[in-house]
């Protein structure tokens, strides 16, 4: 049996964000979906999924997901065999970026989960076409099955999140970066900038998705993925 899977899902999202490539990895692999909803600190919400997570794992992060992966990797990079980071970035909120969050975190708070729901996934972070309106629809679907607690939680914990600047420069395993074009959120040059962070590191931009790439181009991300699950070590310099 191949190394087991671990794969965090962005901002309010659930098991659903990684439905096709759960379906396409389970069949090789234990798959293991970790909600990153208990905690309003990164660093909360790693240790406590690493205390339910297996000893040695393939890492996949979206999002909010992928700040908490970084941080497992900060934390126990003896545990992370691979690691895969979707849509996301390794920067801290700027003061000003944490005090425009306290607005949906109001809303939410006043009964408007939707609402918040919408502003911090509006249709422009997607792909441009009739579809991203069904798209967004889902993701609502899946933040509402939250709740606006764990809305609360995620929001805290991008507020407080530390620079993973230096914890990208240590990585030594094989690293998929991906990324939707259209991603206004965590756009291209973000992911970019971190492809030169990791040594070794692969980059893959999809024309066709933005920011909720895993639904956005299911079979493409699958695809890039399948790649990043059989690629070799990472060579290490000799010294």
């Amino acid at each position: 049996m191949a190394e087991p899977l671990v794969l965090i899902p962005g901002l309010m999202c659930d098991t659903r964000l990684f439905a096709d490539q759960i379906a396409a990895c389970a069949p090789d692999r234990t798959v293991t979906v970790a909600l990153p909803t208990q905690g309003e600190r990164m660093e909360e919400i790693a240790s406590n999924l690493l205390d339910q997570l297996p000893h040695r794992f393939a890492l996949i992060g979206h999002c909010i997901g992928g700040g908490v992966a970084m941080e497992i990797l900060r934390r126990a990079p003896e545990r992370v065999q691979r690691l895969a980071l979707i849509s996301t970035s390794p920067l801290a909120d700027t003061p000003q970026q944490a005090a425009d969050r306290e607005t949906v975190i109001v809303k939410a708070r006043s009964g408007q989960l939707e609402e918040a729901l919408k502003a911090v996934m509006p249709v422009d972070v997607l792909a441009p076409g009739p579809g991203r309106l069904g798209i967004q629809a889902r993701y609502v679907e899946m933040g509402l099955a939250l709740g606006p607690a764990a809305f609360e939680r995620q929001i805290r914990a991008l507020q407080r999140r530390r620079d993973q600047q230096a914890t990208l420069r240590k990585i030594k395993v094989p690293t998929l970066l991906a990324c939707g074009t259209h991603d206004q959120m965590t756009p291209v040059k973000r992911h970019e900038f971190m492809a030169e962070l990791i040594r070794g590191s692969r980059f893959v931009e999809m024309p066709e998705a933005g920011h909720l790439l895993p639904i956005e181009q299911p079979a493409a991300l699958t695809e890039a993925l399948r790649g990043w699950l059989t690629a070799p070590p990472v060579p290490q310099p000799v010294i």
